[in-house]
């Protein structure tokens, strides 16, 4: 028993020693890229899997445009972990967020991604933590249940794209809360979770699609609702922001156990098109050499997309946005107005006119798809921007900065198309 023991007491210490070696390599990993900017020292970290997917020169130029966007790396707040993916607070000059970076069994870094800083939960926040399997994540989520007044009605949430968080949060706002929180007040019960890029952004890789990033989660989702007996007989509406609005569609026509969708801020048009106006849009905002750069480049890499030269092969340096082709190719084989004319259930569809990313030509072109579906109900506001908030001047991104809410005009029209029969 006692050799047992120091056995035991051994490999835990070995475990711990694992533990703290890898959170040190992580420290050093992120000094010496944001710091020494020594890239040929960065790249030595790397698992040979992450080689073959990243140059020296990719690691350079995103290491750069990161620094443009979040100014200069400052200091690690806070350092966890959750198996062997640590996560680094870190502070830059223009904002804090978390770096986090998987190990592979080798010590060698697998993956390493810039999230939104995933704040622990707060006392006065609504709800109760629950958690949902999907294929091979546990998605962390929030539900609200009303205890009194319960209309037997069910949102679940679909976030835009990028690694979001259960509340979409956007530096202060947090649009999914405010919309859940409001409508748990008037008897709607909801689900919001953690998207899996947010929470495990190692299970998503250069095969990736859509469906890995979106549609497959939330499927699993609305399929354990409907498949579990204390949720018998609640009417489940799926609302999808942006990305998510985008994907209704086709989530729709392949679950038939959604009651209605709604789409807040979802592109109508070819998501290509929608990139090329963004930066149009933000070049005329602030006329910069940098801008003027990203934007020609942008469009190089739009046209070599569309060129009979793209393949699955093709490496995501040359593709928008440094995306997977594989991914993308998911997109192009996507076509979201001709889903939706396939949509039997009632669809709702809310638009800020003020919105930049997703513009009033999107909201006409829903609406002259949807012209003779009598199910389909559209909404416009003038002064709301992508966050469906607030604003006077014309929409840009310092705007996001401002901490909003979420108008109540557009809650109570979600209110009450849920809760028509």
């Amino acid at each position: 028993m006692k050799i047992n023991k120091i056995f035991l007491i051994v490999l835990s210490l070995l475990s711990m020693a694992s533990k703290s070696q890898n959170q040190e390599t992580g420290r050093a990993f992120i000094q010496i890229l944001l710091q020494e900017k020594d890239y040929p020292k960065v790249y030595t970290f790397f698992d040979e899997s992450m080689k073959t997917k990243i140059s020296e020169s990719f690691l350079k130029e995103t290491a750069e445009k990161l620094e443009k966007q979040l100014g200069k790396f400052k200091s690690i707040i806070e350092t966890s972990n959750e198996k062997e993916t640590y996560t680094y607070y870190s502070d830059f000059e223009n904002i804090k967020l978390d770096i986090k970076i998987s190990f592979g069994e080798n010590k060698k870094i697998i993956g390493f991604f810039f999230v939104p800083h995933k704040e622990l939960k707060k006392e006065n926040s609504l709800g109760k933590d629950f958690n949902i399997k999907s294929n091979d994540v546990e998605l962390k989520g929030t539900i609200l249940i009303p205890e009194n007044e319960n209309k037997k009605k069910l949102v679940i949430f679909v976030h835009g794209s990028g690694p979001n968080d259960r509340d979409e949060t956007l530096f202060e706002n947090k649009p999914f809360k405010d919309i859940a929180e409001n409508l748990y007040s008037k008897g709607i019960a909801s689900y919001r979770f953690d998207k899996r890029t947010y929470s495990n952004p190692e299970t998503f890789s250069d095969k990736s699609t859509i469906d890995d990033e979106v549609t497959n989660d939330i499927i699993n989702i609305v399929s354990y609702f409907k498949n579990n007996k204390e949720f018998a007989g609640y009417e489940i509406t799926v609302l999808g922001h942006s990305l998510g609005a985008y994907l209704l569609p086709r989530i729709a026509n392949k679950y038939k156990g959604i009651s209605k969708i709604i789409l807040l801020a979802g592109n109508a048009r070819p998501l290509l098109g929608l990139v090329i106006d963004q930066y149009e849009y933000l070049y005329k905002l602030t006329t910069t050499e940098e801008l003027k750069q990203a934007k020609e480049l942008v469009k190089e890499q739009i046209a070599y997309l569309n060129s009979k030269s793209f393949n699955l092969q093709t490496p995501k340096e040359k593709l928008p946005l440094y995306a997977s082709a594989y991914y993308w190719k998911s997109i192009l084989d996507y076509n979201q107005t001709t889903e939706i004319k396939k949509v039997k259930i009632p669809i709702l569809i809310l638009q800020g006119e003020r919105d930049y990313q997703v513009t009033m030509k999107d909201f006409e072109i829903w609406k002259q798809t949807l012209k003779n579906n009598k199910k389909a109900e559209f909404v416009s506001y003038p002064k709301l921007n992508h966050l469906l908030m607030a604003g006077e001047n014309p929409s840009d991104p310092k705007e996001y900065a401002v901490k909003g809410h979420v108008d109540l005009n557009v809650i109570n029209d979600i209110e009450k198309f849920i809760s028509k029969k």
